[in-house]
């Protein structure tokens, strides 16, 4: 295999250990400047210059992308995707994960628990917003920031409002969240490879300091998850669309709360912690994938007229629930069923006997006439304003 490692920092831990790992595995694997490529739409067919140069042929890229060079760094690795080169964290995954707004956006959508957050701009919404969280204390995080940068404790509300009035009068958008005391200074780092985690750790903070970052001073340990855990941050990396991640949770009373997905976690203070290979874990992934280049399923497939990709939800339907796939109608009208979701378990490829339960998703390609028809009306959202009473006082 040749492996391209897309780094600024070749001389950094994580990217001598990625490449030090390649190389011991038999594998070609250059450390390449990401800024000094160049994208070339000039051709019949997508290419990459680097350092003026044609680029050779790689069978896949692993992107060390920084936070800023994020938007250079994603249309790189964007091109390489459209070369077919094969890439365990796709540009969309990264730019999903570096944005925490859009990435706590998108692991709700899909029922990923959380600290409690919100996100307004307006002045007058502050004080509402920080008790819509649980109120104060609460923690006031900048949308981009890594390491503990940009993430305040504050500990009153007159103090959050003063903190989000200075930081938004210098064009600065945030964050507001529900602190959660049970885990204060502690928080859960596991590294996620592929569909499982090859490694975790306890990160605790040094001293008053909340923020238990290891760039900030804090100790690690060794630690073992339970199931539920474990689940946790492999659904949230598969949910980013990336395959190497680093994520972030917090210990709260009901289980995994996630704070993080990062697309290019640090390797030293895992593997000091752990002792074990993470980079050759990521090495052998990446190997045993590399002819399988990422496919945007909807942008394939939605080519063919009049077909396309849709989410059909059996939302107890007396002709699906309880009936084996295979005489639930849907082959005769031309709808094939790739995956079945139900709950946090994903059947892919579900056989003509897998029988339908009641809330059961099924993510389908087929004729899209014959999908809008079975697609219910979307329920109108509730209200969470309680009424007030009208006002007895009469009009003179």
């Amino acid at each position: 295999m040749k492996l391209a490692i897309l780094s600024r920092a070749p001389r950094s831990y994580s990217t001598q250990r990625l490449r030090t790992a390649a190389l011991d595995r038999g594998h070609d694997a250059k450390v390449l400047n990401t800024l000094r490529f160049g994208i070339d739409l000039s051709g019949d067919e997508p290419d990459l210059q680097f350092r003026g140069r044609t680029l050779s042929h790689y069978d896949a890229v692993l992107p060390r992308i920084g936070n800023s060079i994020t938007y250079y760094g994603t249309a790189v690795v964007r091109q390489f995707e459209q070369m077919d080169v094969y890439t365990p964290n796709t540009a969309s995954g990264i730019t999903n994960s570096r944005d925490k707004l859009r990435a706590t956006q998108i692991l709700s959508r899909h029922g990923i628990e959380m600290p409690a957050t919100t996100f307004v701009q307006d002045r007058a919404d502050v004080i509402p917003a920080i008790e819509r969280v649980g109120g104060a204390p609460v923690v006031i995080k900048l949308l981009e920031g890594t390491q503990g940068i940009g993430v305040i404790l504050a500990p009153t509300i007159k103090v959050a409002e003063a903190i989000i009035e200075t930081l938004q009068s210098t064009r600065q958008n945030v964050l507001i969240q529900r602190f959660v005391k049970e885990s204060k200074g502690r928080d859960i780092r596991a590294l996620v490879v592929g569909d499982r985690v090859v490694a975790a750790m306890r990160r605790t903070a040094q001293g008053d300091e909340f923020r238990s970052n290891v760039h900030r001073g804090g100790s690690v340990e060794r630690v073992e998850l339970d199931e539920k855990f474990e689940q946790t941050a492999v659904r949230a990396a598969q949910i980013m669309g990336l395959k190497v991640a680093g994520v972030d949770m917090l210990e709260g009373r009901r289980g995994p709360l996630v704070m993080e997905v990062n697309s290019s976690p640090g390797l030293e203070g895992i593997e000091t912690a752990t002792k074990l290979d993470v980079a050759g874990a990521i090495i052998d992934y990446i190997d045993n994938q590399v002819a399988f280049p990422h496919i945007d399923v909807r942008e394939r497939l939605s080519v063919s007229t009049g077909y396309g990709v849709a989410e059909l939800v059996v939302n107890g339907d007396p002709d699906l629930v309880g009936k084996p796939l295979g005489e639930s109608g849907l082959r005769e009208r031309d709808i094939t069923v790739l995956t079945l979701h139900r709950g946090v378990q994903v059947i892919p490829n579900p056989r003509r006997s897998q029988v339908l339960e009641d809330g059961d998703r099924l993510l389908c390609w087929g004729k899209l006439e014959e999908m809008r028809s079975m697609i219910p009306a979307r329920p109108k959202r509730r209200s969470r304003v309680k009424r007030l009473p009208k006002n007895p006082i009469h009009e003179s």
